[in-house]
């Protein structure tokens, strides 16, 4: 084929591809402007998860009738003038990309009014196109209307996920700005139903409860103003935010909300700043809940290396790191007394990958390299006959086989055995359920809602029994046996978390799954003979007795053969 150059609808279906991923993408803008433009109040409506409809409304500076058709231009904008000014951005939007990029692939409705004009003006779009212009009665500000996003574009709706998934991710955008501009008044509509509304207060803790909950709100800790001077090669970065007590750690990195200049940005970089805060405070696998911005000058960080203005650049990335996690680890180490916590001066380095080795090595062997592994998983096949020996740690089964020593992962064992008694009692409808004495009202946030108004009733298949309960609020009369004395709140709220953003056909499973690992025993837990022995034979009888439901080895071995070379008998 021939080089050519590609005509200009092609090329502008090409850019907005990289500007609109996906109806959340559209919001993000949306909302970005608005905020650009002063709003102190903005309203957002979607249908269909997006695809149907969005329309958000503000009280913003609006645009003056002779720029209307302007704003849909590509590359225009009010707040880039020159080369110059790419250095030092201070607005959300800057390239004049959204909104020609919006109309390219969807139906868009403007009403606008500047501050002075006696009406509004409404502009009409098609493919890009004005087809429609005209006066309309508003106050100052803007409201934009998409309507039949992508529906030209059978390719990318067919990549689209569920309007449950696609609410989730659009609730998820708004959630963040509402923690970046708490004096903002925030309304979210889903489908007609308020998701979310924030105060406008101005109060960070405030967003914090009408965003993740009551529970979440006291437990959280204000980082007041620091920052740590880096000398004079680059300006001190400011820390700001709030930080979560150890307690209300989660299991995934989605209560981490990263700002820089109040951007919501993803970084490795600041993420692993605040984690290695809590160094020591944190059990393996769970990560805090935090809300740091980022403020420092402008030409500091580069915002414009992606379409989406997600990914940044620092200038400094030492100074911003040791910023971050020095604001944070003082903040907890306020809130723990200093005998029970050591600060850990962390030094930035590029991530490399980590050393590999071998079982017996790690635990007092003389080479830490170069020697095959000691220990294999087990081969999948039906378990020996084991014969216990103890408890080392008091996590670990030690147990002699036939063969050579096995140890056995007490927590994973049980995990393994309980998953397979939930999945036969469930295809049984046999399920084991305690009502609790008390209804028991469960809080969750947008993004949780979500997922649970999908689930409440299947989640019944398991023996909850849940029901709403007013705005964002549901009522639980009864849980599975097995997590009757457990944190079953927790339970739940993993659960959701997990299945927020992504469409799980498999939901199943995954609930089986939560039960089955919040119901076993700990590792650290204390077992006796007789306990240890009832686990073994349980997990004699299970059909994948080798792995537990995540997929973790239930046990490594050390065969009779391996023994002997250790010790030179071979």
């Amino acid at each position: 084929m021939p080089i050519r150059v590609l005509d200009p609808k092609v090329v502008s279906r090409i850019a907005a591809g990289e500007v609109v991923e996906r109806p959340a993408s559209v919001v993000k803008e949306l909302v970005e402007n608005s905020l650009d433009a002063g709003s102190s109040q903005i309203s957002i409506e979607v249908r269909g998860g997006g695809v149907s409809l969005i329309r958000v409304m503000d009280n913003g500076v609006g645009i003056p009738p002779g720029e209307v058709e302007l704003a849909f231009a590509r590359y225009a904008t009010s707040k880039v003038g020159s080369l110059e000014d790419l250095e030092s951005i201070s607005s959300l939007g800057f390239r004049g990309e959204a909104l020609p990029s919006i109309a390219t692939v969807a139906e868009v409705d403007m009403v606008t009014c500047a501050a002075g004009e006696t009406a509004g003006t409404y502009l009409s779009l098609k493919d890009g196109v004005a087809v429609g212009r005209g006066s309309r009665g508003r106050s100052p500000g803007t409201t934009i209307t998409v309507r039949g996003l992508f529906r030209k574009l059978p390719a990318r709706l067919k990549f689209l996920k569920s309007p449950a998934t696609e609410n989730s991710h659009i609730a998820q955008v708004i959630s963040q700005y509402a923690l970046a501009f708490p004096e903002v008044k925030f309304t979210l509509f889903i489908e007609g139903r308020m998701a979310l509304t924030t105060a406008g207060s101005g109060r960070l803790i405030d967003s914090v409860t009408q965003v993740h909950g009551l529970e979440v709100a006291q437990n959280m800790l204000e980082i007041k103003n620091r920052g740590w001077q880096g000398g004079a090669a680059m300006a001190s970065p400011l820390v700001t935010g709030m930080v979560g007590s150890p307690a209300i750690s989660r299991s995934h990195r989605g209560y981490l909300s990263l700002f820089v200049n109040r951007r919501w940005i993803n970084s490795r970089l600041v993420a692993r700043a605040v984690e290695e805060a809590y160094h020591g405070l944190l059990m393996l696998g769970k990560h805090p809940v935090a809300i740091i911005n980022i403020s420092l000058p402008p030409e500091e960080v580069d915002i414009n290396i992606h379409p989406t203005k997600i990914e940044v650049k620092f200038s400094n990335e030492h100074i911003v790191f040791t910023a971050v996690q020095r604001a944070v680890r003082q903040v907890l180490i306020e809130l723990v007394p200093v005998p029970k916590i050591e600060e850990v001066a962390t030094t930035y380095t590029s991530p490399s990958p980590p050393r590999q080795v071998s079982w017996l090595s790690a635990v007092g062997g003389d080479s830490l390299t170069g020697a095959a592994p000691v220990a294999s998983q087990t081969p999948t096949v039906s378990l020996p006959a084991l014969r216990i020996l103890g408890q080392l740690l008091s996590s670990y089964i030690i147990a002699e086989g036939p063969d050579g020593l096995y140890l056995i992962d007490q927590h994973a064992a049980h995990e393994r055995v309980l998953f397979e008694k939930i999945k036969l009692q469930r295809s049984r409808q046999e399920v084991e359920v305690q009502g609790l004495l008390e209804p028991v009202t469960f809080e969750v946030n947008p993004q949780q809602e979500e997922v649970l108004k999908s689930h409440y009733e299947n989640l019944a298949e398991f023996g909850f029994t849940i029901e709403p309960f007013g705005d964002r609020t549901y009522l639980v009369r009864a849980v599975p046996v097995l997590l009757y004395d457990q944190d079953w709140v927790g339970m739940l709220r993993e659960l959701l978390d997990s299945l927020s953003g992504e469409d799980k056909d498999d939901w199943g499973e995954k609930v089986a799954i939560s039960i089955a690992c919040h119901s076993a025993v700990r590792a650290g837990q204390t077992l006796t003979n007789d306990e240890m022995r009832q686990l073994i034979r349980q997990l004699e009888q299970v059909a994948l007795p080798h792995t537990c439901p995540h997929g973790r080895p239930t046990m490594v071995r050390l065969s009779s053969g391996q023994l002997k070379k250790e010790f030179g008998r071979s």
